[in-house]
């Protein structure tokens, strides 16, 4: 009993310095237990303001919050460029570490993601509840969508964009001359610089403000040069406009993110004694159907979070039902001259398997002699951490291993790790992983719908391959093709067509 209350009084006396040391500026701050388990993530405004609240005896909390307090044990806080930086830092992380205490006091409701259908003729920025396999580009999800909807219509004014498509519309709609969208109606703007905006747009959502911010000086500085002063005037007011945002609204985890915070990062360092912060780290896997539309997704994490406008994705040369054979091909793909120009160096590899995948990966890297990456693997069953000794390029540290209460086992050229699975390491590897895992799904999805609908549209008469391209990119796939209008078909192909899909479907 008496050590219980030393402990109690010494977890007091921490909590409170922590208290006394936060900052007034806005960032993220993590919960932990005794264990030093994370088990609520928040972000703030004030940091020193939100944190304290909780600890105010004054205040009315709920029973879970009430909860929450008597199991806080010790407080980290990151602090970031403004609410905006907070607001999508914190997103990451809770994806990433799975709080319990996020669990029991989100409503799954308020969850939302922002929507870009950039590939569209007439692309759309919005917001939905419910993220589909449909080509667009979805960010999120995020707790606060009132949050997001005000960082959006700040950011509007500096990248202009359509919010919905208004049927036989065919002017400016008013938010073109506020500057608030594109007016690609009378083409006050062409789809191909409209393009341009949504990536540049997508980016600065992504981190990017500096890069951002470059390469609309270097446009600007380039009008300029060949007289063209409308369009550097244009840049330049835009380039003002978001100058103008500064630390109030900024999406970038990058530019403000002490990396020596990142718990999962730090740790493995420490584990795998890299000589670095593995600022790009690639997660690699491999889908198919017993060999068919085989598959690989490639996925990056800067500075420990998902940077989707890094993401690639391939198709294997030949459908073959070896995901050796394929995660061989895969990475030398990967490793060619030409994407380590374009794509650069990753610091870190983490191939989704056990021992036969890592080998293979391993074995491509080394064929196209960048042997100086390092590469890990981790296998589904067990949640392994798979290190090949000797190639690797990784030391595992038993005595921090045995600190986050891991043991391994030894073969002749594999080590397998077992943390435990509520470990930062192993969130962190498993987020990366899981992601991997559902953007190749999603690719194969994609393939085999076309496929299957592209095979069903071949017995039709008088539809050839352009007919079929036509129809797969409108309508998606044959139960797209079913359910659509006669109206919409005759539109799509004619009225000849249409009869001929009609007879066929």
């Amino acid at each position: 009993m008496a050590n219980k209350i030393t402990s109690e009084t010494a977890i007091a006396k921490r909590l409170k310095l922590k208290l006394k040391d936060l900052p007034l500026d806005p960032g993220v701050y993590f919960f932990k237990d005794t264990t030093g388990a994370i088990i609520y993530i928040g972000k703030a405004a004030r940091l020193r303001n939100r944190v304290r609240q909780y600890f105010q005896h004054t205040r009315n909390r709920d029973p879970k919050t009430e909860v929450l307090v008597h199991e806080i044990a010790d407080i980290e806080w990151m602090v970031v460029g403004s609410e905006i930086d907070a607001l999508f830092l914190e997103a990451e992380l809770i994806r990433r570490y799975l709080p319990k205490y996020n669990i029991l006091l989100r409503d799954d409701k308020s969850l939302a993601y922002v929507r870009i259908d950039y590939d569209n003729d007439y692309p759309t920025v919005s917001f939905t509840r419910r993220p589909l396999d449909d080509g667009a580009r979805y960010f999120g999800p995020y707790t606060s969508v009132a949050a997001i909807r005000q960082a959006l219509k700040l950011l509007r004014r500096v990248f202009p964009y359509a919010t919905k498509r208004m049927p036989n519309q065919k002017r400016a709609s008013l938010h073109y001359y506020l500057g608030l969208d594109p007016g690609l109606e009378d083409g006050r703007t062409s789809l191909a610089d409209y393009r341009t905006n949504l990536r540049r747009l997508m980016a600065y959502i992504s981190g990017k403000r500096v890069t951002i911010v470059r390469e609309l000086e270097r446009d600007m500085k380039q009008a300029a040069k060949t007289h063209d002063y409308e369009t550097a005037a244009h840049l330049r007011d835009q380039l003002v406009s978001l100058k103008k945002l500064g630390q109030q609204i900024v999406f970038s985890d990058k530019e403000f993110l002490d990396l020596a915070k990142d718990q999962a990062l730090s740790e493995l360092v420490d584990l795998l004694c890299l000589q670095t912060y593995p600022k790009r780290i690639e997660g690699y896997d491999i889908s198919h159907m017993q060999g068919s539309d085989v598959v690989a997704s490639m996925v990056v994490f800067t500075n420990g979070t998902s940077n989707k406008l890094e993401y690639r994705k391939f198709k294997t040369k030949n459908d073959i039902n070896n995901d050796f054979f394929n995660i061989h091909e895969t990475i030398m793909r990967r490793f060619s001259p030409q994407h380590i120009k374009g794509w650069g160096k990753p610091d870190l590899v983490l191939i989704d398997g056990g021992k036969g995948q890592l080998d293979a990966a391993i074995r491509a890297r080394d064929e196209r002699e960048e042997s100086g990456v390092a590469f890990i693997g981790l296998a589904k069953r067990e949640e392994q951490i798979v290190i090949d000794i000797d190639r690797s390029n990784v030391v595992l540290d038993q005595t921090v291993m045995r600190r986050l209460n891991g043991h391994a086992t030894q073969t002749d050229k594999f080590i397998l790790v077992d943390l435990p699975k509520s470990s930062n390491i192993v969130k962190l590897l498993q987020r990366i992983r899981d992601e991997s895992h559902r953007f190749a799904v999603s690719y194969h999805s994609t393939l085999k719908t076309k496929r299957v609908t592209t095979s069903t549209l071949e017995d039709i008469p008088g539809i050839g391959p352009a007919t079929r391209k036509k129809l797969v990119k409108q309508f998606g796939s044959i139960k797209g093709i079913a359910a659509a209008s006669d109206a919409e078909l005759e539109l799509a192909v004619g009225k000849s067509k249409t009869l001929a899909i009609r007879r066929m479907l």
